[in-house]
């Protein structure tokens, strides 16, 4: 083996979600091509805030006939982090292009992809994603709900060569990531059970190996092996549609968005300290 281096909401009335900045058409989604069959993804721009008080611009984008989503926003410090959620293979995938620091002797950028199953409750379908509009571009969005912080082992190594058997948008995504893809064990069995071939998968140390490694902030030597840390967050995105009542209408219909704010903590193993140079000790 070689080693990588590298929930709904209650019905409530009409008129409250009228006044929010975004709301769901319920025309045809903006991006789909008029009379040619084709459809291009459907992109919404929106200012958010994130969790240190700064603000980002992110991009939205929702494939409908792909059934995918993806995410995608720049840190201040510079880091570009993407999260792409595939409907179709239950998978979704987060990739964060770490900028060096050149005068320590680091590259130019680093880049790390963690691929963990998609719950399709999580964020809203891609279909009604194609359909958001915001009426004010300006304005600065903060997420209604700030979701727990969720913690992950990745405990197996992705073969990007075969990534594109477990979700066709893994070989675009992680493309700079080829060498440091993650995956779990439990999420691996489940996709296992799915028919997906074992080849995309290979084998990192086993855990109890893992658990005796020290942290990467607490190792000196560059070259000895340790468990990487690395956390990231959606500062903002679609979790679950609202629904409205109408006088006219006998069943309850879809009209606006609900937000969520989520973040995440990664662990992994590297074979080299000089793989994860941002991990530091506090």
């Amino acid at each position: 083996m070689r080693p990588p281096g590298r929930r709904g909401v209650r019905p409530v009335p009409l008129a409250p979600l009228l006044l929010p900045l975004l709301v769901l058409l319920l025309g045809a989604p903006r991006g789909v091509g008029a009379g040619t069959g084709a459809s291009v993804p459907a992109e919404l721009r929106v200012r958010v805030r994130l969790p240190d008080g700064q603000v980002t611009e992110e991009s939205l984008q929702a494939d409908s006939d792909a059934d995918s989503i993806s995410l995608e926003l720049r840190k201040p410090d510079g880091t570009l982090v993407s999260f792409t959620a595939d409907f179709k293979k239950s998978v979704k995938i987060f990739r964060a292009l770490i900028l060096g620091e050149l005068e320590k002797g680091q590259s130019q950028f680093q880049a790390l992809c963690f691929v963990t199953r998609l719950q399709h409750s999580e964020i809203i379908p891609s279909e009604a994603m194609a359909k958001l509009r915001q009426k004010n571009p300006r304005a600065v969005r903060q997420a209604e709900e700030v979701r727990g912080l969720e913690h992950l082992h990745m405990d197996i190594a992705v073969n990007f060569s075969q990534g594109g058997l477990l979700s066709p948008h893994l070989r675009n995504v992680c493309a700079e990531a080829a060498d440091a893809i993650y995956a779990r064990q439990e999420d691996v069995q489940f996709w296992l059970e799915q028919g997906v071939d074992s080849s995309v998968f290979e084998a990192l140390p086993q855990a109890s190996e893992q658990m005796s490694l020290p942290r990467c902030g607490q190792v000196g030597d560059r070259g000895k092996p340790c468990l990487c840390h690395y956390g990231l967050s959606l500062a903002w995105y679609p979790c679950m549609l609202k629904y409205c009542h109408g006088r006219d209408r006998p069943a309850p219909y879809k009209c606006g968005i609900r937000s969520c704010q989520k973040s995440y903590s990664f662990d992994f193993y590297v074979p080299q300290r000089q793989l994860c140079l941002w991990d530091e000790d506090p």
